[in-house]
């Protein structure tokens, strides 16, 4: 059975594809995640935070781009976007506290990212959880 932290590797998959241009990408999660064998509870989980994300993803960037330091957004890479994205979704309208989110974000990132990646994500989280 897969892992909450599983499923949200999973999300960030289908929000990295999503940004690389692959609109319908909503049209193919179920078959997605059962490839990532992500079923039943962890795939409501999963869906949940998938839409939701494409739901407020205009005030979720809007956070990440307020906390942005000499970034221009779309300068990010597209992992680190989609990690960003999942993560400030869930530390803005998600029931966790932040610092599991961000614990969890700055794994994926580990996982996906640059070596550089984890330093950067943890930081932008931060300032999102703080100004929340």
């Amino acid at each position: 059975m897969a892992t909450r932290h599983q499923a949200r590797m999973a999300v960030v998959s289908l929000l990295y594809a999503f940004d690389l241009g692959n609109g319908n990408i909503a049209e193919h999660t179920d078959e997605i995640l059962e490839e990532k064998k992500i079923r039943n509870k962890q795939k409501d989980f999963a869906l949940t935070l998938y839409e939701g994300v494409m739901k407020n993803i205009t005030p979720v960037d809007a956070a990440i781009v307020k906390h942005l330091k000499e970034w221009d957004f779309e300068r990010l890479g597209t992992i680190e976007r989609a990690t960003l994205r999942l993560a400030t979704y869930e530390i803005l309208f998600g029931e966790l506290d932040s610092a599991v989110v961000i614990n969890e974000a700055v794994e994926i990132t580990k996982a996906f990212g640059t070596e550089q990646s984890p330093k950067f994500i943890n930081g932008v989280l931060d300032a999102i959880s703080k100004d929340k």
